[in-house]
């Protein structure tokens, strides 16, 4: 279970007065939901916002030369699982490893140099999320290839019996749901809709209950042991499961620029204008590769006159 702290824990986990706690939400960014007129502060976020604000924090080093591992950190996503697979049959001489870490978690493990590529997905069609992580937190900014755009919302049971029809539904009698993880993209949309509404997490039965993938969320509902689970159209579609529109995410790889023209990091991204990836989403659905490729930081010339 993920841990959530009061604004008066929070504010003895950092050993400063209760008053001052508003401040660093205003000036400083600290992690925080208001839930019902309440703060509450996720203590893994909290953790990693002052590891972020250290100072002299020693210098990471470098990734080892490429010895034929491309290494991808961050978002759980089925159009990048046949993407990895793809490579790793394709290409014998190489081989692509993939590490679930949630969107920030793919981030940070960039930043410390433990990946050569990050997923990154972004409510914001300009990405500026990212870019903000990129201007506070990197020393160097990385660049931004897009993968795709995707469609997040919530994934229930099929011929949807108990009629739900948005997040508010949530909260009725019956209603158990499956959540995602802190620091994931599925987690942050269900908390923004909930916020919306003016809901409190405690009324959603199973909110709680936390799984790593969009898939496992799936299952889940697929096996009769959840009725609704926030995640992506193509898992409710692959299943055959219903699925509730809530937003399309644009989708990006962060690549270390130390490492871009290793020949692993440029045969994973030549990918991006095969014909895999083009039947995969045409095939799952709830994918739009309409920037797919398309390098999004630094912007090309030949992207500013287009």
């Amino acid at each position: 279970m993920d841990e959530m702290l009061t604004t008066r824990q929070v504010a003895k986990y950092l050993n400063v007065n209760e008053k001052m706690i508003y401040s660093l939400i205003a000036d400083k960014g600290l992690p925080a939901s208001k839930v019902t007129g309440k703060w509450l502060f996720p203590l893994e976020l909290v953790r990693q916002w002052v590891e972020n604000g250290t100072q002299n924090f020693p210098e990471q080093g470098k990734l080892p030369p490429y010895h034929g591992l491309v290494l991808i950190s961050g978002v759980d996503d089925l159009l990048l699982d046949t993407l990895v697979s793809t490579f790793n049959l394709k290409h014998s001489e190489h081989m692509a490893l993939y590490g679930l870490a949630g969107s920030l978690g793919g981030l940070n493990a960039l930043k410390k140099n433990l990946c050569h590529i990050a997923c990154f997905r972004s409510t914001d069609e300009h990405g500026d999320i990212g870019a903000s992580f990129m201007d506070k937190e990197m020393s160097q900014a990385p660049a931004v290839v897009n993968l795709c755009h995707r469609e997040q919302g919530l994934i229930i049971q099929k011929n949807n019996p108990l009629k739900i029809s948005s997040v508010q539904d949530l909260s009725q009698k019956g209603v158990t749901i499956v959540n995602h993880r802190l620091g994931t993209g599925a987690r942050e949309l269900l908390d923004q809709e909930l916020e919306r509404f003016g809901m409190g997490r405690g009324i959603i039965h199973g909110y709680e209950n936390c799984v790593s993938r969009h898939m496992d969320a799936g299952l889940a509902i697929l096996n009769g042991n959840a009725h609704a689970a926030p995640g992506t159209r193509s898992v409710a579609n692959l299943l055959g499961l219903d699925f509730i529109s809530l937003n399309w995410e644009r989708f990006d790889l962060f690549v270390n620029k130390d490492n871009f023209f290793d020949q692993g990091v440029q045969l994973f991204l030549a990918m991006l204008k095969g014909k895999v990836i083009q039947r995969t989403a045409d095939k799952l659905g709830g994918y739009d590769l309409s920037m797919t490729g398309k390098m999004v930081y630094p912007e090309t010339a030949n992207d500013d006159e287009q």
